[in-house]
């Protein structure tokens, strides 16, 4: 049953006098299966391409591409000195990376994984990044210089740079044209505009503080941040109030909302995976932990199959380190 029957359904019941927000039991999903990545280094971000079911995961100097679907390895995307995060434009058949190392980010044809250009951002520690649809724009996120970088992404020519006032930790475009960063140092979230590059909005994360992950209820306009404080918050994207917030695992650094279960999925590196419901755009339920593996503190999602997938070494000391088997998660319902 889709959300939005659910809430007529629930319209309906108010009108006649019946109790309201009743819901199906929301289930707690399970590690499913592994997929092999091989090779040595640490992973950061992955990205999910749900149209060829491909996993582009970010792995030291190169780019993992991974068909999940068949646990296939694509190939690689070499000279990614210290990449971090990966940004799809399917329309235009391109993928982004950024390249913390070195301050590039390395544009790569999405069919043939060869690279077509590199782009020398002149900043320091290019982080998460991200395609905005409205703008066809990729914005990177610079940690230490404080700032994003907005890249055409078809000319693959930088258009302008925009001071955050804070080093930037993950962001989510609203489809819109705005964009949501939070600035992890200065314990807040930033909403600008993705075509004049203006500050919209600055607003409090409290109580959560040192702000990683983040997501989105588009239609809803609500925001999920994860704070490093071991606490996550529900916000009002109009207006900054923070709805609802949650204790959850310790190093989150990934959140992840599919629209279509109402489930918000928290990545954490102590090896936990918290597991929140929206049962309506006001009332969110904790549906509990998933064990995963220590170090799985980030995390994609295929929104059709309604699959996470998480990228973590295996452990033989629960260091949460880099060293071990080099693998992803598939975490879902039976």
């Amino acid at each position: 049953m889709s959300r939005t029957l659910i809430r007529l359904l629930i319209l309906a019941a108010l009108s006649c006098g019946a109790v309201p927000f009743i819901f199906a039991q929301a289930t707690l999903p399970v590690v499913l299966d592994t997929i092999a990545v091989g090779g040595t280094g640490g992973m950061d971000y992955i990205t999910c391409d749900t149209k060829t079911h491909r996993l582009y995961i970010s792995h030291s100097t190169r780019v993992e591409v991974v068909q999940y679907d068949t646990k296939e390895h694509v190939g690689s995307i070499e000279k990614t000195s210290g990449v971090h995060g990966i940004a799809l434009a399917s329309d235009l058949s391109r993928g982004f990376t950024s390249n913390g190392k070195d301050g590039s980010v390395t544009v790569f044809d999405t069919k043939t994984l060869a690279v077509i250009k590199t782009i020398e951002t002149k900043q320091q520690k290019p982080d998460a990044i991200l395609f905005e649809p409205t703008t066809k724009r990729v914005f990177v996120f610079n940690g230490d210089s404080e700032n994003c970088t907005a890249i055409d992404a078809t000319t693959m020519e930088i258009v302008g740079t925009l001071a955050l006032g804070g080093g930037p930790e993950a962001p989510v475009a609203d489809r819109k044209g705005d964009i949501f960063v939070n600035i992890e140092a200065k314990n807040e979230v930033v909403q600008f505009d993705a075509a004049s590059l203006k500050i919209k909005s600055r607003w409090p994360v409290a109580p959560a503080q040192t702000p990683t992950g983040i997501s989105m209820d588009r239609e809803n306009r609500i925001l999920f941040i994860g704070g490093r404080n071991q606490v996550f918050v529900a916000m009002n994207a109009d207006d900054g109030k923070v709805i609802a917030n949650f204790p959850i695992g310790k190093g989150v650094d990934g959140v992840v909302f599919d629209s279509k279960t109402g489930m918000i999925y928290i990545s954490n590196k102590d090896g936990s995976l918290d597991v929140i419901h929206e049962d309506s755009p006001l009332t969110f339920t904790s549906i509990g932990k998933v064990q995963t593996s220590p170090g799985a503190k980030t995390l994609a999602l295929d929104n059709k199959a309604h699959r996470v997938f998480l990228p973590c070494a295996r452990q033989v000391d629960g260091s949460g380190g880099a060293k071990g088997e080099q693998m992803v998660l598939v975490v879902g319902e039976r």
